[in-house]
Parts: structure tokens; sequence; C-alpha cells
């Protein structure tokens, strides 16, 4: 607990007598503003309960504080609805992420290469390309498949290149 409070101690007096006096202050200064909110809440809640009362504010204070009789019954009525509301929020949840999922496919395109076809493969990104430069090059042949999505390539002079590619980093070349 002392780590999170600071103190700044004072000497006051002279002889005899020595009155220290310490200011703290919370070390988590962010959770003052949190504090201030919550008490701003707070304050409004009792300015609309005690609007209008004049003088005889006082006399409704405790109104404000206590909790009404039946205040267990509607706290257990809350609960029982918070699960069935965590359930709607669930099924609202999943169907959003099935139409995501369904708009998604429908846009991709499923790259189905054979051995022998002519393809583009993608410019390395760590080699320098400019901003008018061509993103795709080739044509390269399909030499072999190594597994599912991953191909060997060579080029129109029959070199193989040194790794597979994968088909993310290809697309069908038409001439």
């Amino acid at each position: 607990m002392e780590d999170s409070f600071r103190a700044k101690k004072l000497h006051h007096g002279a002889g005899k007598m020595k009155i220290a006096q310490f200011f703290t202050s919370v070390a988590y200064p962010q959770a003052n503003g949190q504090t201030e909110v919550v008490n701003r809440v707070i304050v409004q809640a009792l300015k609309t309960r005690l609007q209008g009362k004049g003088k005889d504010w006082v006399e409704e204070l405790p109104s404000v504080e206590s909790y009404p009789d039946d205040n267990d019954q509607s706290r257990a009525m809350e609960l029982d609805l918070v699960e069935e509301k965590r359930d709607r929020a669930f099924i609202r949840m999943e169907a959003y992420r099935s139409r995501v999922m369904k708009s998604y496919n429908r846009k991709v395109g499923i790259r189905n290469f054979q051995v022998g076809d002519l393809v583009m493969k993608k410019v390395n990104p760590a080699e320098d390309v400019g901003k008018l430069e061509a993103r795709w090059e080739g044509p390269y042949k399909i030499t072999r498949r190594v597994s599912t999505g991953s191909f060997y390539l060579e080029d129109t002079q029959g070199r193989l290149l040194k790794r597979p590619w994968n088909v993310f980093n290809l697309k069908k070349y038409y001439a």
C-alpha cells in the first residue's frame, strides 16, 4: 500500500515542539479522473432526485440512500436476464461472423495450377520495387507440385528457381 502513495514531509515550529505534516498524493493519477466521473454521476442523480424539495431536502435524503423493499427481487430478475442477453449477443456475434466469412469467401478466388501451366510470380518486396514498376514478373512454367499450394518454377530459359513458390504469390499467365 505504501508504494501507491507518495509523501511529502514538512517540519513546522521551532524549539522543543516539532510538528510533522504529511501531504500525500495517489501514485496513479489517471484513476482520479475515474473517481471524478463517478462522483459527478452520483451528484447528478442526487440533484435530480432532490430537485424541487427546497429546504426540505434533508428529510428526503434518507430515501435517496436506501434501497426499495423489492430490490432483491429486481436484482435476481436482472441476473436471470443477463444470461438471456448474453446468449442473444452471442447469437448476433455468430451471425455477423458468418456474414463476414461468406462475404470474404465470395471474393477469394481459388487458384488451381497444374504442372506445365504458365504463371506470373510476385516481385519480391525486399527488392526495391518502385511505384511505377511491375509487381509481377514472368512467365514461369510450373515444373513440380511440392504440396497443396506450393510449386517449383522454371523460367523461359529452363532454369529452375531456387525455392518453391506459394499459390498466393502466383497468378495465371495469359499470353
